[in-house]
This record gives structure tokens, C-alpha cells and sequence, in this order.
């Protein structure tokens, strides 16, 4: 969507005074994967509280948009941002309506269940409701290269699932453990925000499998096809104004540069190249 879309500027008090004021939509936009992390890029309740504190403050507005773009991240900072929009929505008494982009899948569909109810491009993707965890092992490589590993903990199960000792099945189970505690915080999660919507008899729902909107509706995890500006033109009329509610920025803050952000240094840049990489991981997972 063109930035031209959008309205920033209120009518004047004597036009909204005569009611000629035509409805303002608050529309905020949470793009990129989910993790507690400093860049802007990233979607936690840091970096979305302070937006979408604003957007819920329009008192005029009878609902607020909120665009999702995520392919998934951190199951705690998804809860935390699902249940800050659902406070305000209650606090301010506004309908939340929730519009998928290209994905909203594993902890992007999760804060997408914080709409009342939510909108997708027929192509976008949805769903994968499961838990991911992922790792390496070095055992064979460290061996190759004649590095002995010394490792002292105090605390038998400190050194659980290091990636350079061999694999311990009693890690695996206690890995496992913990994801299904996880997946089960995500599945009541949807089923208490869709409802009788969902659609419980249909096989895979909760596998992490993941689906196009245009199947995804028949499941129930989709409430329409469409996107933001036909749809809000329709229920709010053609001179409806979506206001970009945005991050506010200092009158000399200056552009993030890619892989210096923080202190600038030899660790900074390699944990911004590892978060860069990490983050195309789960965007790769969807073809994107």
C-alpha cells in the first residue's frame, strides 16, 4: 500500500465540531520477526507498546487496523504484544481488525489472534501453530580439528543440549517437554480467541502446518479475503482516513546502518549478522 493512502492530518476542530469530520482509522504496521531485541526492525512490546499506545489514544476513531507481516519469533514477546493490544482494546472500548500481509504464521499468527477479527490477501500465508527449536552440533567437527572442550558446571543438567557435547536423549525430552508447554499456551490461545469460528475437526489444525489464506478460511483461522483500504472503505465509507500511527523519531536521530547498531565493535557486528541471518531463517521457512 502507497503512503498516499493515508492521512496524518486531523480536520479542523470546527469541521469535526459540525460533524463533517469524515472517520479516522488508526493504522499500525508490525513487520518482521518477533524477538527481544534493540533493532527497530523487530517486533516487541519495546518497540510496539509506545505505537500502538498511540493508535488506541484516537478517541474519535471507532476501531484500529493493525497490518501483521511475521513470519514468527519468540512465543513470550508474541504473547506479550497479543495481550497488550487486547488491554487496550478493552481499556479504549475499539474494535481491533487485523491485516495479514504476506504472513502472519507461528508467533505472527498468534498476535494476529488479538483481532476481533482478521482480514488476508487470498495468497498471503497463515498458521504454522507449533513450536520450533533449532540448533547445531560440532562434536565431529571439533574432533577433526583436535580441539579438546573443557566444560565445569555445578548443576547436573547446566550444560543441557551444548552443541559441542554429544547429544543426551534426556535433553531431548526435556526440550521436548518444554515446546509442548508452549504449544499448548498457543493452542489455547487461538481457540479462545476464534471460538466457535475454528473449525476443530479438521485435521492438522495445530501440527505447525501452514497454509494459504484462501485455505486457511475454510479452517476457520481467517475471518475474510480482502485488504485494509477496500475493506475499511466499505464499513467506514469512501472518505474514510487511515492515520499511519509510526515510530516517533528524534529531530536529528539518524538512520540505523545495517550491522552498526549498539557499541561498535567485533562482537556487535557479529550479533547483528547472526540476528540478520536468524531472522531470514524464518522468513525462508515460507518461501519469502
Amino acid at each position: 500500500m502507497h503512503d498516499d493512502t493515508f492521512d496524518k492530518i486531523k480536520a479542523p476542530w470546527h469541521a469535526r465540531l459540525l460533524g463533517r469530520d469524515n472517520v479516522q482509522i488508526p493504522v499500525v504496521r508490525l513487520s518482521g520477526t518477533i524477538e527481544a531485541s534493540q533493532k527497530p526492525d523487530r517486533i516487541n512490546i519495546a518497540n510496539v507498546a509506545p505505537v500502538l499506545k498511540r493508535a488506541f489514544k484516537i478517541k474519535q476513531a471507532p476501531a484500529v487496523a493493525i497490518i501483521i507481516n511475521s513470519p514468527g519469533g519468540s512465543p513470550v514477546q508474541s504473547r506479550l504484544v497479543a495481550k497488550y493490544i487486547r488491554d487496550l482494546a478493552a481499556e479504549k472500548d475499539k474494535k481491533v481488525l487485523v491485516f495479514i500481509e504476506d504472513v502472519a504464521a507461528s508467533g505472527g499468527y498468534f498476535i494476529a489472534c488479538a483481532g476481533d477479527e482478521i482480514i488476508a490477501d487470498p495468497s498471503s500465508i497463515v498458521g504454522s501453530i507449533g513450536v520450533i527449536s533449532a540448533t547445531f552440533g560440532f562434536v565431529d567437527a571439533i574432533e577433526k580439528l583436535g580441539v579438546s572442550r573443557r566444560v565445569y558446571t555445578a548443576g547436573e543438567n547446566k550444560s543441557t543440549l551444548d552443541p559441542f557435547l554429544p547429544e543426551d536423549p534426556k535433553d531431548v525430552e526435556r526440550l521436548k517437554k518444554l515446546q509442548l508447554d508452549v504449544h499448548e499456551v498457543f493452542k489455547d490461545y487461538v481457540k479462545e480467541r476464534r471460538g466457535d469460528k475454528l473449525d476443530l475437526a479438521k485435521d492438522g489444525l495445530f501440527s505447525g502446518e501452514f497454509w494459504t489464506a484462501k485455505s486457511a478460511i475454510e479452517f476457520g483461522l481467517v475471518d475474510a479475503l480482502g485488504d485494509l483500504y477496500e475493506t475499511l472503505k466499505k464499513r467506514y465509507g469512501k472518505k474514510v482516513k487511515l492515520v499511519k500511527i509510526e515510530e516517533k523519531r528524534g529531530l536529528f536521530s539518524m538512520p540505523r546502518v545495517p550491522f552498526l547498531g549498539g557499541q561498535i565493535g567485533q562482537q556487535s557486528l557479529s550479533d547483528d549478522m547472526l540476528s540478520t541471518l536468524k531472522a531470514q531463517a524464518h522468513w525462508s521457512r515460507f518461501g519469502l
